[in-house]
């Protein structure tokens, strides 16, 4: 299936759920217009387990970083891809950089498949109050979330269209869940001498606007 059709068959499915989860609670999504997107859990893509302690903080996080992993831009857009992809970031941040888990809150593949980074992560914002300490971003992981995008967006590299519309949704949950203002989207480059989200920092603009109309 083309991974259009796959985002647009999940984001149906997360919709419809979304409904009957209001209609249960006798309100409409209390926080926000926002979907919530499918999120598979670290349990759920067969993660390590972190080798440490993994800190929650017990507040609400400020912004989100957006990140690119730098891997290679796969053209297989499966569920399982994305789930290798994950295994990949959690290998390489755990044994090459020494880290107690993954260090992306989350992750988002070139197919639109949604993943768990850092272990806890998806609990704390599903209740939207909490957030777990990531290492994504230098002097910015006790105030944002980093979500990491797969591939490498170096010049000339266009992400996927899932990828793209699975990214704003992922936003637009995360701003309305911890009272995110829109306009409070980054990347990695303009925290530190970096590459990092590529043509992704360019197209900020871009996913500001959209997560701002995923959420009216």
């Amino acid at each position: 299936m083309h991974p259009r059709n796959v985002l647009r068959r999940r984001l149906l499915i997360a919709g419809a759920a979304g409904l009957a989860a209001g209609a249960v609670s006798g309100v409409a999504h209390a926080r926000g217009a926002a979907v919530q997107p499918d999120i598979d859990a670290t349990r759920t893509w067969g993660a390590r387990s972190p080798q440490g302690t993994v800190s929650v903080l017990q507040y609400r996080p400020s912004r989100i970083v957006v990140h690119h992993t730098v891997s290679d831009n796969s053209t297989d857009y499966s569920r399982a891809q994305a789930h290798a992809h994950a295994h990949w970031v959690q290998d390489l941040h755990m044994d090459d950089n020494g880290w107690v888990d993954t260090g992306y809150t989350f992750l988002v593949s070139r197919g639109g498949w949604i993943t768990e980074g850092r272990t806890g992560s998806l609990t704390a914002l599903t209740g939207g109050r909490t957030f777990v300490l990531g290492a994504h971003t230098s002097g910015q992981n006790t105030a944002a979330i980093g979500i990491a995008c797969e591939g490498a967006y170096h010049a000339g590299a266009e992400p996927p269209q899932a990828q793209w519309d699975v990214l704003v949704t992922l936003c637009a949950y995360a701003c309305d869940q911890y009272g995110i203002a829109s306009t409070q989207i980054f990347g990695h480059k303009d925290y530190g001498t970096t590459q990092c989200p590529g043509v992704y920092h360019d197209m900020l603009p871009q996913l500001r606007a959209e997560v701002a109309a995923a959420r009216a």
